[in-house]
């Protein structure tokens, strides 16, 4: 069989970017019976494509990596590209691993589609700056649902969600899970002194991490709010909030200038620290550094930040509505998003209570490890064989 991946989302630099790359290539090195072929309109050396793999290079004028983001500027005549490029190479099935870079046109194949999250449904106005690009990808999401052959998403928790909001009939979804890449992984001795030190952390300072993009409906308010409060008591006043994402090349509708003109009212300049996009190699010294990681989100469909950072052993307090409870037990602590004394509560658990800490860090590092890039592709290739034998019989 030969299979079609849109890759056009190969190098974007959020979750599904991630997803997109360490999904692909882990099944490109457990599948030795089917070909692949990639199509891209963009490449960068930050991200190489795999070898030994066919390319197709589509001519677009905007990348999708920076069309298809919050206001929706992709424009008819790329998709069409991307479309005529697929019916073109001739290709037994079109996988598309993001919902943001679907094509809505004739094809002639079947298509599998995965949709991440329900959080677009859920919370539009956190999601879409405006109205026509909520329109917009409302309609593209219908086209796909209707089209697609089968459709995956990433967590049993974002499944019942598309059940319930989009009316997805449950026997057309299929559960493709992420996982921590290997690089995730508890450092050894005490090496992360001269990295940290970039960054101006005091020795003694404790600090927490978030790790994500500053979209509204990560709730990064209510965290600013609380640890506003805490910095005021004397145990907390060195305390260290790390913003680890991209807020100035992120294409998705974001409210960093609001939550950095928040610091500048409340005086948090020298608690709260936004890093920008870090490698990983820097990302996991402040994730090893940090008491936990802190994702307070109205909704994840996966929340990976959470696993990387519980296979790095660090603890992790994370909202009620992701499957992160499920993922990692007693490796986090859930709390409700809209529960501002529960988060200031547990953080303060999780910044005085070492034993507690001890805990969490052992049991992330055991659920972190039943987790893998290979039995997602295992399961990717389920789906992929799936679709052929219901392609064939039909």
């Amino acid at each position: 069989m030969r299979i079609g991946v849109d890759a056009t989302s190969w190098h974007n630099r959020r979750g599904y970017g991630r997803y997109t790359r360490a999904l692909l290539t882990a099944a490109l090195e457990l599948d030795q019976r089917n070909r692949y072929t990639l199509f891209v309109d963009h490449e960068s050396a930050e991200f190489p494509l795999p070898r030994d793999v066919e390319v197709c290079r589509v001519q677009t004028k905007v990348p999708t990596v920076k069309a298809a983001g919050a206001d929706s500027r992709r424009s008819l005549s790329d998709m069409w590209a991307v479309a005529s490029a697929v019916r073109r190479a001739r290709v037994d099935l079109i996988y598309f691993p993001t919902d943001y870079s679907y094509v809505p046109f004739y094809m002639g194949v079947p298509r599998i589609v995965t949709i991440h999250d329900a959080i677009a449904e859920l919370f539009p106005a956190l999601v879409f700056p405006t109205l026509r690009s909520k329109m917009f990808y409302r309609a593209k999401m219908k086209s796909g649902i209707h089209q697609a052959r089968l459709l995956i998403t990433v967590s049993e928790f974002s499944r019942r969600h598309l059940v319930d909001k989009l009316k997805i009939p449950p026997t057309r979804l299929r559960v493709v899970s992420e996982a921590a890449d290997p690089i995730f992984r508890p450092l050894e001795g005490n090496s992360t002194g001269a990295a940290l030190s970039r960054w101006g952390i005091p020795a003694d300072a404790p600090c927490l991490i978030y790790v994500g993009g500053f979209s509204p409906h990560k709730n990064l308010f209510l965290l600013l709010d609380v640890v506003r409060e805490l910095v005021r008591r004397d145990p907390f006043r060195k305390l260290r909030l790390l913003l680890v994402g991209d807020y100035s090349g992120d294409s998705f509708f974001s409210c960093y200038n609001q939550l950095s003109e928040r610091v500048r009212q409340d005086d948090l300049g020298n608690n709260v620290l936004f890093t920008g996009r870090l490698d990983d190699k820097d990302l996991i010294v402040l994730l090893h550094r940090s008491a936990a990681l802190v994702l307070p989100s109205f909704c994840e469909g996966f929340g990976l930040p959470g696993v990387e950072a519980a296979a790095c052993g660090t603890p992790v307090l994370a909202t009620t509505q992701s499957p992160l409870s499920e993922l990692l037990g007693e490796g986090v602590l859930g709390v409700d998003p809209a529960d501002r004394a529960g988060w200031l509560h547990a953080i303060e658990r999780i910044l005085t209570d070492a034993a507690l800490r001890d805990r969490m860090r052992a049991a992330a590092l055991a659920a972190a490890s039943r987790l893998s890039w290979r039995n997602s592709a295992r399961q990717l290739l389920s789906v992929f064989d799936e679709v052929q034998l219901n392609a064939a019989a039909t």
